[in-house]
């Protein structure tokens, strides 16, 4: 019985390898599937859609050629199809029926497009000639745009390939399992060996002695107990079936300890999901974020790349493909100002380095608006900057609206996480201490009035380094230092750039606006001339007047409005002011 076990058991585990040799050399199939099309039509854009994308559940290998120049990104399928807008674009699609993609022309009023690359619009984006090949991983919201140079027409042959799941998940466990009932057979084979062995007894045959007769012996038989032999036969059939038994546990438990070691062997991952929960859908309605993370660093990377190279070259026509409202209008006016007066100092900078706070706005459609706050790692004695950033449409890049250096100690409210974004709020909304729009007037009269002002207790004045700047008790020194042939007055207001207010957590606002401020000086005797300083007379064209002189300042402010249910009061975060223009008295 032992040397049967044996010749079961090897047989055994000669199936059970073979059987999972098979599975994974013959049964397991195709590791990838591809599914490709070739465009005929001239039109410049080929979109290919997130569902197609999605055709499988694994990652998607595109490959593109039939152009000189190949551009390729990816993106929110909303804004992709926003860029491409009212142009003409091949449509591709999968078809499950013939399991290749499907390229149908949508038809537009423009055939031409700009040229896509380095748009912010795009979460990655890449460029090859003749031929593009790249691997994503991205879910169906998510499209792929492809372009040649906008005139073109775009890439005509398009593939993509999807890993396939040809794992074989028994075949680990039988293999492994085999080799263990393998040692077991050879285990019960030396068994039977060494039991035959052993039953031979001595090879020397014994000399045969005379048999002396027994007499008889009676031994009577009880009726109904169990008979010796059916006794040991009993025995022997336990053991073959506890020795069974035992078998079949050992390959059972081997087949569960193997899986685990095939699925790491195999590298698939399997069974771990990154798909996010289902439990939340239809819960909320938030519009997404403007932008993502990385896409938030890279624009302000690429922003203060192109600011410092127009800072260096006082060149206003490339500024201004990154910056628009007071921002542009600052750094124009210094521009100005340094060609004429070398020792004038450039504005501050828009550190590279580390984005330390994003707040995007949740907002599908156009303008967008995109909060952050920039710090330079390597000079600790430079201001951090709060950039408001703002994109006018899909084709649009962001450009910096308010560029405002935070006062020391500043404390920038909680806000949203990125991932989540925030609402960009009406400037009339009359939920806080006070309606964002009203905030420039009423400072504007604290500038002027200090204490004096109906709203000088509704801001907070401990910290307001500001106001110790350009405030009335500076503004009286000036008139104090002027002689008595010339007069000088102050005046304020509400400037042009946009009102700009950003939910916090706790039911307040960030807002940014601009007061624009002006010093006029006049002669008060006939004859007399009033003399313009450096920078002023290097706007105006003259550094001597005898009709009085207005040079216009740009305010930039940064505020925290309370909700109006707490009381608190209104706190500057930051500011940033500089010389914009100066004009003559008519």
């Amino acid at each position: 019985m032992r040397l049967v076990l044996a010749i079961v058991s090897i047989t055994l585990a000669a199936l059970m390898i073979g059987f999972g040799l098979l599975q994974r050399l013959v049964l397991a199939g195709p590791d990838h599937v591809t599914a490709a099309v070739a465009t005929t039509s001239d039109a410049t854009v080929t979109v290919i859609d997130g569902a197609a994308l999605n055709a499988f559940d694994r990652g998607q290998t595109v490959m593109a050629s039939g152009a000189d120049t190949i551009f390729a990104a990816y993106g929110r399928t909303s804004d992709v199809i926003a860029w491409v807008g009212a142009a003409s674009y091949n449509a591709v699609s999968y078809d499950p029926e013939t399991q290749e993609l499907v390229a149908t022309v949508i038809a537009g009023d423009e055939s031409e497009v700009p040229n896509p690359a380095g748009s912010d619009l795009w979460l990655a984006d890449y460029t090859q000639p003749d031929e593009l090949k790249f691997t994503v991983n991205v879910p169906e919201d998510i499209s792929i745009i492809l372009v040649s140079d906008g005139v073109a027409p775009a890439p005509s042959d398009l593939s993509v390939t999807w890993l396939i799941d040809n794992s074989t998940p028994f075949a680990g466990p039988l293999i492994l399992g085999g080799g263990i009932v393998f040692l077991l057979g050879l285990l019960f084979l030396l068994w039977a060996i060494n039991h035959v062995r052993r039953s031979r007894g001595p090879r020397r045959r014994p000399v045969r002695l005379p048999k002396v007769p027994r007499g008889a012996v009676y031994k009577p038989v009880k009726r109904g107990g169990p008979q010796p032999a059916s006794i040991t036969r009993g025995r022997r059939t336990a053991g073959m079936t506890a020795s069974g038994l035992a078998l079949v546990g050992i390959v059972l438990l081997s087949g569960c300890t193997a899986d685990g070691a095939a699925t790491l062997g195999n590298g698939d991952g399997a069974g771990a999901s990154s798909e996010p929960s289902n439990a939340g859908d239809g819960i909320s309605t938030l519009d997404a974020p403007a932008v993502t993370t990385p896409q938030a660093n890279r624009i302000v990377t690429r922003v203060a790349e192109v600011v410092a190279e127009a800072d260096v070259a006082m060149d206003s026509e490339l500024v201004a493909t990154r910056m628009d409202g007071p921002a542009l209008e600052l750094r124009t006016a210094n521009y100005t100002i340094r060609k004429v007066v070398t020792e004038a100092a450039a504005p501050s900078v828009i550190p590279p380095s580390t984005v330390q706070l994003i707040l995007p706005q949740q907002q599908d459609g156009w303008p967008r608006t995109v909060f952050v706050v920039v710090r330079d790692e390597a000079d600790n004695t430079t201001p951090w900057q709060a950039l408001m950033l703002i994109q006018a449409d899909a084709r649009s890049q962001y450009k910096v609206h308010y560029s405002i250096a935070l006062q020391p100690g500043a404390v920038i409210p909680d806000v949203a996480g990125a991932s989540i974004g925030a609402s960009r709020l009406d400037a009339d909304l009359k939920i806080f201490t006070m309606a964002p729009a009203d905030v420039a007037v009423a400072y504007g009269d604290i500038l002027i009035k200090d204490s004096e002002s109906e709203y000088f207790d509704m801001f907070e004045a401990t910290g307001d380094a500001f106001r110790v700047s350009v405030g009335k008790a500076y503004k009286d020194g000036l008139v104090a230092k002027l002689p008595t042939t010339a007069k000088l007055t102050f005046a304020n207001a509400p400037g042009l750039g946009q009102v700009i207010a950003m939910a916090t957590i706790g039911g307040g606002a960030i807002v940014a606006i601009q007061i624009t401020e002006s010093e006029a000086i006049t002669p008060v005797e006939v004859g007399a001339a009033v003399n313009a300083p450096a920078d002023v007379a290097a706007l105006l064209g003259k550094s001597l007047s005898t009709k009085g002189i207005t040079a216009n300042y740009s305010d930039q402010l940064l505020f925290y409005l309370p909700p109006a249910s707490t009381g608190d009061k209104i706190v500057l975060l930051g500011y940033t002011q500089g010389l914009i223009s100066a004009t003559e008295a008519p």
